[in-house]
Parts: C-alpha cells; sequence; structure tokens
C-alpha cells in the first residue's frame, strides 16, 4: 500500500515537472522590461523568451516575432535553448520509463527486480532533467541580476526576472523530488526482497510416508 502511494506520489510530481518544463521552454517570459529611471514607459511591455520575443502594449494586443537568427540572442538564451530542449526531451523520457515500471502495470514476464531497475533508471532521468533545467534558469537569471546593477548598461537595455524563471525554478524541484521518490522506492524494494524470503517448507518423501504406513499396520496386528 505504502509503495503504491510513493509510485502515485512520485509520477504526479514528476508530470507536474514534465508539464512546467515544456511550458517554460514555449515560454517567452524570461526575461522582462524593467521600468526604472528615465524608462517609465508603463504601457508598453517587452518579453523575450527562447524562442520568441514579445511586446504587449496597453489597449493592443499582444504581438509576437520569432528570432531571425540563433546568432541574434545573447549566450545564455542560446544554451538555454539546447539545455531546456534536453531538460523536456529527457523528463518526459523519464516520465514514460516510469509508467511502464509502475507496480499495476503488470506484465507477462516481469519480475520485482526489472521494475526495480526500471523505477532506478526513470528516478535517474528525473533527476538529471530537472538539472538540466536548472542550468539555464540560473544562468540567465544571473545575467539579468548583474546587468540590472551595472552602471555601465543602457536603462533600456536592463532586465527583471520574468515568470518563466519562477516556473522553471518549481518544475526543476518537481523534477527533482520525482528522481529521489522514485530512488528511495527502489531502495525500499532492495530491503523488502532480501528480507523478505519464507523458509522452505519440508514435505514427508514417499519412503517416509510408507514407513510410517507400515508402522501403523504392525502396531494395529498386535492388538489382534
Amino acid at each position: 500500500m505504502l509503495r503504491g502511494a510513493l509510485q502515485i506520489a512520485g509520477l504526479l510530481v514528476g508530470g507536474i515537472g514534465m508539464i512546467g518544463t515544456f511550458a517554460v521552454t514555449g515560454m517567452p517570459q524570461w526575461r522582462v522590461s524593467a521600468f526604472i529611471e528615465n524608462n517609465i514607459i508603463v504601457f508598453e511591455t517587452i518579453w523575450e523568451g527562447l524562442w520568441m520575443h514579445c511586446i504587449r502594449q496597453a489597449n493592443i494586443r499582444m504581438q509576437c516575432k520569432v528570432y531571425d537568427s540563433v546568432l541574434a540572442l545573447s549566450p545564455d538564451l542560446q544554451a538555454s535553448r539546447g539545455l531546456m530542449c534536453a531538460g523536456s526531451a529527457l523528463s518526459f523520457l523519464a516520465f514514460m520509463v516510469a509508467i511502464i515500471g509502475m507496480k499495476c502495470m503488470q506484465c507477462a514476464q516481469s519480475s520485482w527486480q526489472a521494475k526495480g531497475y526500471i523505477i532506478l533508471v526513470a528516478g535517474l532521468l528525473f533527476i538529471l532533467s530537472g538539472a538540466l533545467e536548472l542550468i539555464p534558469v540560473c544562468w540567465v537569471a544571473s545575467t539579468i541580476i548583474r546587468d540590472f546593477y551595472n552602471p555601465l548598461v543602457n536603462v533600456a537595455q536592463k532586465r527583471e526576472l520574468g515568470e518563466a524563471l519562477y516556473l522553471g525554478w518549481v518544475s526543476a524541484f518537481c523534477l527533482i523530488a520525482a528522481g529521489a521518490i522514485f530512488c528511495c522506492f527502489c531502495r525500499c524494494c532492495e530491503k523488502t526482497r532480501s528480507y523478505g524470503y519464507s523458509t522452505p517448507t519440508h514435505y514427508p518423501t514417499h519412503s517416509q510416508h510408507l514407513y510410517r504406513k507400515t508402522e501403523s499396520s504392525y502396531s494395529k496386528s498386535q492388538y489382534v
């Protein structure tokens, strides 16, 4: 019962992290325009993401444009593209492997040992995908904070942390937590298999049964 609850909890947390990773990869709110000093045009907001940049104005719908070239991006956003795509693929792979290794998925030729290895692989993939997501999110956040306090950077070019970065931290934490749950579950299964053995049952052999039958018939003849 407890092991099944751990599996379901790990799968739910991993699914939330996977969906969040997909959302963060496609969201344009990685870097948001900052309203400081003379840059007080509050009716216009600029969003910069991995794939496009958007301009949102008051009373006008948001307009987005895909980047013309990858070389037009900053080095942190260029690296974040590849890392986030790799993290998304690994999180999806970990989710599918976790489903295959779930206890409720009864296969004809599956065993507890094989399922334990599958769950362990899923946990390691979840942890790896969470680490891959943390790298670009923290890198972009550190670049934004560094440029924000740099007096040499133009005020119009300074940015603030966008909603995608906060969602990325939450998603990465969910992926790592799901991986830890699956790894702990695999460890518990190994301990259960090592201690949960049954004592062999000794059945009487044919010779012992024949000897008892002969002894019983002999004892009855003595009473006649």
